[in-house]
């Protein structure tokens, strides 16, 4: 198993965000954490990533215990994360922004085919190769997060946890954004997403969580989840 979460446990304060949090995510596989707003899923990705602390549970990684590491670290372990926020530099280039996510510096083997480069990541999505002397700040959205993609690929990542690709994007972007999460798990990059957008989670993912407040209240199949309409309404629906 590629990642294991373990009775996971985090607070914000003396809120409890996550209680007793477990899943995994297999070598492969796209696995999608969904719910309502507020549950728990961008907590979980944190979390998982270390950005914010757990008080208690395991996060293991290629067999490896890497509970409570810092970014930097989980990063280096093989984890990359697309923030909601997108967070690229407005000021700098389409390509700087790119070689800012390459790890230590190093820029990969570009005769490897498994290997992420900047061409590579150019050569499956070509609308940024066009707008790559571009400042950040003049990019739509839906470019924004597919910089903020290619970013993180820059890492060379094993499984990447994105954080609501869609949100405020304009249809066609979805659209965009979705061809490219398919295209990248398709290469070999496992991914675990928290997506909002019902239809394009379903679309792309082999299991799926659903979130109750702070825990997991579900665990199936794309197929199940689409036969048990009890389960969506107590789960999904507003």
């Amino acid at each position: 198993m590629l990642l294991e979460v373990k009775n996971l446990n985090t607070y914000y304060g003396s809120s409890h965000v996550l209680q007793d949090i477990s899943f995994t995510v297999g070598e492969g596989e796209l696995v999608a954490l969904l719910g309502r707003n507020g549950m728990g899923k961008s907590t979980t990705l944190k979390t998982i990533m270390g950005l914010v602390k757990p008080q208690s549970g395991r996060v293991i990684f290629e067999g490896k215990e890497i509970s409570g590491f810092p970014p930097y670290k989980t990063a280096r372990a093989g984890i990359g994360y697309v923030p909601e926020e997108r967070r690229i530099f407005p000021g700098l280039s389409v390509l700087d922004n790119m070689l800012l996510g390459v790890k230590d510096g190093k820029i990969g083997d570009h005769g490897d085919s498994n290997v992420w480069t900047v061409d590579r990541f150019f050569n499956h999505f070509p609308k940024l190769r066009e707008r790559v002397n571009q400042q950040g700040r003049f990019l739509s959205g839906g470019e924004q997060q597919m910089l903020s993609i290619g970013r993180s690929l820059m890492g060379n990542p094993k499984l990447l946890l994105v954080d609501e690709p869609t949100e405020g994007l304009a249809p066609i972007m979805v659209q965009e954004v979705a061809k490219v999460l398919g295209q990248i798990n398709k290469a070999g990059v496992s991914i675990l997403l928290v997506e909002h957008n019902l239809k394009v989670a379903l679309s792309l993912a082999n299991r799926v969580y659903l979130m109750g407040k702070a825990h997991i209240g579900y665990e199936g199949t794309v197929e199940e989840l689409r036969n048990n309409p009890e389960v969506r309404t107590k789960y999904l629906e507003v």
